[in-house]
């Protein structure tokens, strides 16, 4: 079992997919706030992981390659996290590839639908804050509406606009739940339920969604992550118990502005759950 002293943080972006930070400041801010093991994992891409291991390994943290895959499960989005793979992996990269196809289609959809509500320009303005239109996320949309003046924070464009419920969102078909999953694992790696405390299932629903995570090779969840409330966190470890997932923590950071958590800031495991990076050292 892993030391309780080490700080390990799984979860988090730069700016290769929605982040803020290029992945050498992520890694920079990590090693700041004391992180020992540290993962990126932009969403849908690993162009950042040479860069952040570089940074990692200049810093004395040890590394662990990371994505976050975007899935459309039961008619909504979950976030599945791949840890500790081969990041050459021919599947995977194609894999990633395909799910990234749709997003510049989805993005000039989204800046249409805002244009109708009346903030013009949009889909233009979100542009520059993503540098690539493959990889344009509602996030991007988000910090242009907050930096013209329609919204005071991010949060708020969520809450009026771009959330799931609101009428500028555009719904994906990402990738199947088999489909994450075998890539993550037929590259070597681990793969984790995000944030699932963000997810609006019913009970029954999210037990068929464990059911058939672990029947697939999904190992993990995350108990402790920036989105989850401390009710939240207990629930998602007596989730891990029941389940006997291995369990993980990750600040789901993007900005220093914008995130519920800072790197490296969220509390420890319960000292009970076996946690994902167990064999890793």
């Amino acid at each position: 079992m892993t030391s309780p002293i080490l700080n390990i943080d799984l979860h988090c972006h730069s700016t290769v997919s929605d982040g803020a930070l290029a992945p050498r400041e992520v890694a920079a801010r990590a090693h700041a706030n004391g992180v020992d093991v540290w993962a990126l994992t932009d969403h849908d891409e690993i162009g950042g992981l040479a860069e952040a291991a570089g940074a990692a390994q200049e810093l004395g943290m040890r590394f662990a390659t990371g994505v976050e895959i975007s899935v459309t499960w039961a008619g909504l989005t979950v976030h599945i996290v791949g840890l500790r793979f081969d990041p050459s992996n021919v599947a995977l990269d194609q894999g990633l590839r395909k799910t990234r196809a749709g997003r510049a289609e989805r993005a000039k959809r989204i800046g249409e639908r805002l244009a109708g509500m009346g903030m013009p320009g949009a889909y233009e303005g979100a542009l520059p804050f993503a540098g690539n239109p493959e990889l344009i996320s509602r996030t991007h949309f988000a910090r242009y509406l907050v930096e013209a003046g329609y919204c005071p924070d991010v949060q708020t464009v969520f809450n009026k606009y771009l959330g799931d419920d609101c009428a500028g969102h555009v719904p994906m078909q990402w990738a199947t739940l088999a489909e994450a999953v075998g890539w993550i694992r037929g590259a070597g790696g681990r793969a984790v339920i995000a944030h699932p405390g963000r997810y609006k299932y019913t009970p029954l629903q999210f037990a068929a969604l464990f059911d058939e995570f672990i029947e697939l090779g999904g190992e993990g969840i995350e108990v402790n992550t920036g989105s989850h409330t401390a009710d939240e966190a207990r629930k998602y470890a007596d989730v891990a118990r029941r389940y006997g997932f291995l369990a993980s923590r990750g600040s789901d950071f993007h900005s220093p502005k914008e995130s519920r958590m800072d790197l490296g800031r969220l509390p420890a495991l319960p000292p009970d759950l076996k946690p994902v990076w167990h064999d890793w050292f």
